[in-house]
């Protein structure tokens, strides 16, 4: 039962925030009073502490960890709420949200079974908390962190696909990033459903909303929006994939891969009105190596 709730708890808080209403409602909360941003590391770390207790992993090391982790951009939010951002110390709280849970911080101190759903947690609670800290308390513009408003997002998300499809193919079969083509056993449409949205609610949402909402948006802020602003965020967002399998790492192969789909995916952020429209297109860039590669 725990490996469902811990994910649905999530992605309801997720899925809450994406009502403008709340949004307005919370921002003008926090606006009045500046110290309740520090209500939300106290709440998730009181949540993250439960996880772990339920899975037989809790410890006062882990716990320390998770405070700290969660305590630190509340502290940077609250004495930085009269500097509008982005500023240049947003990206290293940035960094700071998404570079434990890039190397795993804390593993050591949870039993190996209990690993996987201690890190799905700690990414829930990396999430939530860059959306309380950059949406509603900092309030950085240009996040698009709600709803698609026009069709024209999905038509966006389709080229980026047709044009990846194009690329990344012929290219990852060339490098050896893409073992040859086949079709899965169970080709049901509920299956290919079911793979869709759980790779769009744990995989392509979380991380449009770090590198393309969060990231490309500051360095577009700072250093405008033009192409080269767009290779550089989609570099960053390659390295990202430096240490990540099957190849052997550094695996420069995923990082060629992802930092051309990443470019894409920042080109149809960039011109629609919603993340989700990055959010559709990486997950179906996703599923297509999940599905046929």
């Amino acid at each position: 039962m725990i490996r469902i709730l811990v994910p649905a708890f999530f992605l309801a808080i997720i899925a809450a925030l994406l009502c403008v209403r709340w949004q307005r409602v919370l921002r003008e909360a926090l606006q009045r009073r500046p110290e309740l941003i520090f209500s939300v590391p106290a709440a998730l770390s009181a949540i993250f502490c439960g996880i772990a207790a339920a899975l037989h992993s809790f410890n006062y090391p882990l716990a320390a960890l998770i405070v700290v982790y969660t305590f630190v951009p509340a502290l940077y939010s609250w004495s930085m709420r009269r500097f509008p951002p982005p500023v240049w110390s947003d990206f290293i709280l940035i960094l700071w949200l998404w570079l434990p849970l890039e190397f795993n911080a804390g593993s050591r101190w949870v039993a190996k079974p209990a690993q996987p759903l201690v890190h799905m947690a700690a990414y829930g609670v990396s999430v939530v908390l860059g959306l309380f800290v950059f949406l509603l308390s900092r309030r950085l513009d240009g996040m698009k962190y709600n709803l698609p408003r026009s069709l024209s997002d999905v038509w966006r998300a389709l080229i980026g696909y047709a044009v990846l499809a194009a690329i990344l193919i012929p290219l990852g079969r060339a490098i050896g990033f893409l073992d040859p083509a086949h079709l899965p056993a169970d080709l049901s449409p509920l299956r290919f459903v079911r793979d869709y949205l759980v790779i769009l609610a744990g995989t392509a949402l979380p991380e449009e909303i770090l590198f393309r909402a969060m990231i490309q948006n500051c360095l577009m802020q700072r250093l405008g929006s033009g192409a080269g602003t767009l290779l550089l965020a989609a570099v960053i967002f390659g390295a990202a994939h430096l240490d990540n399998g099957p190849q052997p790492l550094p695996n420069w192969r995923y990082m060629i891969m992802a930092s051309i789909a990443g470019f894409v995916y920042g080109a149809v952020f960039q011109r629609s009105s919603s993340v989700f429209a990055s959010a559709f297109l990486h997950a179906l860039t996703d599923g297509t190596k999940h599905w046929f590669f």
